[in-house]
Parts: structure tokens; sequence; C-alpha cells
């Protein structure tokens, strides 16, 4: 039943792709509204319109294939100023509403990538429920697809959790085409999404006539919150009246931070200062969260004569530079900069040619305050360079947005540093416990800071450090160095081979009168060897054998071997072994376990060349009572924690000989005495 109320939901959307395309502000991702954390969004109605086709996990293929469209939408843009969980609830005025949502994280994209890009995708809800959704700290972790409608289960998303400093974008659409509203409102979650700084005038600059004033604010502001006819601000000293008031980008937007103030007549040349108060629509300029602009607020502005623009400043160079970045008080006009960069010079200790230049114009302006010169080669060498300024092959040298050309002969000087290398050498000192070793740059090309990475969390600012090693194997060391311009990276590997290690591998138990191989497990750059049995003798070979005379008892040897490398250094290892009066193997016929230290338990004796071994007891009616495969673990005449009364009982007892690799069988009978 629920597979098919799925399907009779989908198959809505599919016919929905030639409904009308979304034009109205706060309908597309780029003119989305702007989110205050504190308010409720209210949505009276909804216009019928889709656009695109949305990738939706666990519901969809790939956007061409997705049956899920961006369906009488509307986005919601904002960004985290304090991570932690985002709760929010859309409330349709009408509960019998279907309302879908997606959350989408676009810092530093293009907002329209949410209806391509998978990756941007946070979370979402596209339940078949009506009524209320959003995002609770009860709701389901994963995103739901088109579902049962009478299934309210699943209307409400887990809170996700937001990240500082990231930008989101929250898309609420409308399944249901009756065109009526929501409540949109956020809480409950950790997460800040409301900008608490306070609202004031940022700047403000007067035009060549002195009849306009560009003021910057500290953040985006209102669009409907600014009076178009300038009664939200005024100019003093004078009379002078303000007319009109153009707010940056608020014909296509909800908000702005740059706003043109046109005065009814053009002040003269002085000081002046302008400031804000409430408009004919009775407030200053508002945020988002409908904080004004203190009517206290006020900048200074100065209107200067008409007057040429010098060449003011040349923006801070980088290393190797391919251009120079001039930037001005005033814009100048983009129409009068020379694009093959005649317009400028640079003599210095060696040729620098420019092969162009342009103002740096975009989104259709005339003007701006910065020119781009372009180099034909980067500036590699040290040097003192003076950039001056000419007429042009375009007749004329630059002009400012005032027309005003500035003459030729203008000069910048600027300084060049030299490239840096951070190639190094290094040089080791081997010792037994530590290796020491030292590391060299030349500084040359002025180079002041170094930044050592030496592993071993080994670091250094030093030009020549010293590293030392407990740990012998190889290293990865870089350096970066710079000279306060110009920074190089440089890394190497190198192996610190004096690692000595002494270890061998015998058997721990060993039978009289054989020889026993004791083989070296030793490493490094060894040059001598040598061996102490234990038992008085010794030998200098790598992995020699030795035979110990027959004890009268089992008796245990300390076995030293000792290994020198060629710096010196000395490592030992020892082990102890045991050897036996005899390799016989056998089981005893008879045992006592009554504690007193001598044939207490069960087991084979001497099954020192024994591998693979199974020893099995059973009592006289077939039943297993014991096993091993442990020749020096025997029975203690116990099943199940129980004595066992006196009596006669069955072994088996099966293993693999060492030498010949032969599979054995043994059985018989032992007569357990109490």
């Amino acid at each position: 039943m629920k597979q098919l109320l799925t399907a009779i939901l989908l198959l809505p959307l599919c016919f929905f792709v030639a409904a009308q395309s979304c034009t109205t502000p706060g309908q597309t991702p780029s003119t989305a509204f702007p989110v205050c954390g504190t308010s409720i969004f209210q949505q009276t109605t909804v216009p019928i319109c889709s656009s695109h086709s949305l990738i939706v996990p666990g519901c969809t293929g790939s956007a061409g294939s997705a049956n899920y469209q961006d369906k009488n939408p509307y986005w919601y843009k904002f960004t985290c100023y304090q991570s932690g969980t985002l709760a929010f609830l859309i409330s349709p005025l009408n509960q019998g509403d279907d309302y879908d949502w997606q959350l989408d994280e676009i810092t530093g994209t293009n907002p329209d990538e949410v209806f391509a890009d998978r990756s941007l995708i946070v979370t979402g809800n596209w339940a078949g429920t009506f009524g209320n959704t959003g995002a609770s700290s009860s709701g389901i972790s994963s995103i739901q697809c088109a579902s049962d409608p009478a299934d309210n289960r699943n209307s409400f998303a887990k809170m996700p959790s937001l990240v500082q400093g990231h930008t989101y974008l929250l898309l609420v659409s409308h399944y249901t085409d009756s065109q009526s509203g929501y409540n949109l409102s956020f809480s409950g979650g950790t997460a800040i999404i409301t900008d608490t700084t306070r609202p004031n005038l940022k700047s403000a600059e007067a035009n060549c006539g002195g009849d306009l004033v560009r003021v910057k604010l500290n953040k985006k502001m209102k669009c409907s919150s600014i009076a178009s006819n300038g009664s939200d601000f005024y100019v003093t000293p004078g009379n002078v009246s303000v007319t009109r008031v153009t707010s940056v980008n608020c014909s296509n937007g909800f908000e702005a931070d740059s706003v043109e103030v046109q005065l009814g007549s053009p002040l003269a040349p002085g000081s002046y200062s302008i400031g804000v108060k409430k408009g004919s629509d009775g407030n200053t300029i508002l945020d988002n969260c409908d904080n004004p602009i203190p009517e206290t607020d006020q900048l200074n502005f100065t209107v200067s004569p008409l007057q040429p623009t010098p060449m003011d400043s040349i923006a801070s160079l980088m290393c190797k530079p391919t251009s120079l970045r001039l930037v001005f008080r005033k814009a100048m006009l983009c129409s009068t900069v020379a694009s093959d960069g005649s317009d400028f010079s640079v003599t210095g200790p060696y040729p620098v040619a420019i092969a162009s230049a342009s103002a740096n114009c975009t989104g259709g302006t005339i003007s701006s305050k910065e020119i781009i010169i372009n180099l034909s080669q980067p500036l590699y060498k040290a040097g003192s360079f003076t950039l001056t300024l000419k007429k042009g092959s375009d007749g004329n040298t630059i002009r400012d947005e005032c027309n005003q050309e500035t003459p030729a002969g203008f000069s910048l000087s600027f300084n060049i540093k030299d490239t840096v290398n951070a190639d190094f050498t290094y040089q080791i000192g081997y010792a037994c416990s530590v290796d020491t070793v030292s590391f060299f740059h030349s500084a040359a090309n002025g180079v002041n800071s170094w930044q050592w990475s030496l592993d071993d969390n080994n670091t250094s600012n030093q030009q020549n450090p010293q590293a030392f090693y407990k740990l012998f194997n190889t290293k990865k060391v870089s350096l970066i160095v710079s000279n306060g311009f110009c920074r190089d990276t440089s890394s190497t590997s190198f192996s610190l081979v004096n690692f000595l290690k002494a270890d061998f591998d015998t058997y721990d138990d060993v039978c009289p009168n054989e020889p026993t191989k004791f083989t070296s497990l030793a490493q490094g750059h060894i040059i001598s060897y040598h061996w102490d049995f234990g038992d008085g003798t010794s030998a200098s070979q790598v992995s020699p054998s030795h035979s110990y005379a027959g004890p009268n008892a089992t008796t245990p040897f300390t076995v030293k071997f000792t290994v020198a490398d060629s710096f010196g250094c000395e490592k030992t290892a020892q082990k102890t072994i045991r050897v036996y009066s005899s390799c016989y193997l056998a089981v005893p016929n008879a045992f006592t376990p009554n504690g007193d230290g001598r044939n207490d338990l069960l087991s084979p004796l001497n099954a020192i060349k024994a591998e693979k071994l199974n020893f099995r007891v059973y009592d006289r009616w077939g039943q297993l009572i014991f096993e091993t495969s442990n020749w020096k673990r025997g029975w203690d005449g116990t099943f199940k924690g129980i004595p066992q009364p006196s009596g006669v009982f069955v072994w088996f007892l099966s293993y693999v000989d060492r030498d010949t690799k032969e599979s054995r069988q043994m059985k018989g009978t032992a007569t357990l005495i109490r």
C-alpha cells in the first residue's frame, strides 16, 4: 500500500515540469531572503512556479533524472555566527498543505550550484505528510522521500549541525498548489544565525561634482527600510537638501550595504558631515532583525576642488611579482588606460618591460580605484625600482572620474627582494643510543626566517639546528625559509643506518648430546658475533649449532648472544633453555595425585621433539575426561573439579616427530593410586 501511495505522490511531479519559471525575488537561490533567527517569516501566499529539478539523496539519482523539483519555492539565506544545531518550524496556514524543505551549505559557492552539486546538501525532508514540518531534536536522521500522507512520524528531520562562518540556503517547497502560505521560525537549536553586530555608517565620500555622497554601511541592511526620497539622511553644515537615495543591489535583492545620497545642489569644496535620522517611513535604516542605525551616527567627508588625482600607492608586492597594482584615492576612468601599458614605464637595476595595463572594471562599471600593470616577466632579482606615469599610445596619461588628467611625470618607488632557496645539507653523527644530525642552510639572499620540521616531533626556527634521534630509521625533514618577501620549501629523506638489534631463535627444550641450532635474528651493520651457551663454551659463527652434555636432571642454561657493528656499538640478547637428561618419550603406567610433588600428574614424559601433540585420557566407560596439546600440562586426577576414584584409565597420544616429520600414535593404560 505504501509503495502505491509513493508512486501516486511522485506522479504529479513529472507533469509539473512545464509550470511557470520562478522569477519572484525570494523564489531563486540568488535572490534568497536574508534570515534573522529571532524573527518569524510570514509568507501569506506562495506564487506557483518551478524552474529546476532537484537532487534529493536517497530519493533520486542524478539531477537529470530527478523526480523532485523546486515547486512553488521560497529560499532563505543565513550565516552561522556560532556553531551548533539548527531547529526550525514550518507551519502551514492551512494544515492540509504539504510542505517540503532542503538545506544546503553554499560557503564560497554560486547559490545556483545547489541544483547540480550533491555535496552541498546538508539534510532535508520530502515526506508526503501534511501540516507542520522542520528540524527538531526528535526528528529522524535520514532524508524522507514521498511517503504515506497518513504517517506523520517522518514529518521532522533531526537538527543538522552548523559550522561557524559557513553560509547556508534553506529551500521551502510547497507541494500543494493552493497558494496558501506558512510561518517559518527558528528556535530550539544551539546554533546562532543572527548577526548581532550593531549597524552603523562605515564610510562616506563625495563625487566630483559635490552633489552626490556615496555611503558605505558596516553590513547589509533591509532595502525596504531605506526611504527612496532621501529622508533618512541629512548633510551639515549648509542648507543643502537630500532629494533621493539609490540603494546599490536593491533592484534584484532584499539587502544592500551601499547607498548613493543625491543632494539638491552641489556642495562647495570643504568639510562636511552626513548623518541619519528617522525618515518618512518612520525609521532610520534597519538591519534584517529590524535593528536601526542610531540617529547619533555621523560620518565626515570632504568635497575637494577639482584637481588631478595623483598616483597614490602601489599595493604590497608578492614574491616574483608579475604585475603591479596601483591604488588611487579616486576612481580612474577605465577608458583612459592604454591597454598596451604605454601609460607607464619601470626603471631599475635591470630592464623591466610592461606587457599590458587595465583598470579593474567589472560588472559594467566605467571607473575603478585600481589599475593593474602586467609585466612581461616576473621580477626575480632584488633591486629598487621606479614606476613613472607618461602619455601612452592613446595620447593621454590617465583621467579620474572627474575627467581630470593626472600629469605625466608622477612616479612611485618600490623594492623587490631576491627569491630564496630552501635547499639544505645535513651531517650525521652516529652513536650507539642517540644519533646527532646537524642541518645547515646558507641564509643566502637575505633569508631571516627558518621553519624546520625534523621528524620525531622535532622542530626548530634556527638557521643551523641539531636534532637528536633515538629511533634509527628513515627520517623525513622539511624546511621553509623566508626573507620577509619570498619564501621557499625544501624537503628530503635520509636513513639512520646504525640500527642494531640482537635476537636469536632456538628451541626452549633441548635433548642432551644432540646438536641444537641457534639462528641469528640480529639486524644492523654487524661485524662480529659472540655466543655464550651458558655451559662454559662459546662460538663466533652467525648461526652455530651446539651440543649439551647430558645432565643428571633437567637443567636450565642461559644463552647470551652479543653482536657488534661497524659503529662500535654492541647489543646483547639472552634466553633460557632447558636441557633434559633424556629425550625418551614415555607415559607412566601409574601416578599418585596426592600433592607431594612427585608423580602428581599423568602426562607424556620428555616429549621434547613432539610437535602437534594431542594427549587424551578416558575412564573405563569410554568418557573423555582430559585432553591437552601441552605435554607439560598433565592430568591431575579430577574431572570437572571432582577427584576421580582409584582405578585404571586409558590414554591416547598422537604427535609429529620434529626430526623425521612422521606422525606417530601411542596408547596405553595408567593406574590412578590414591
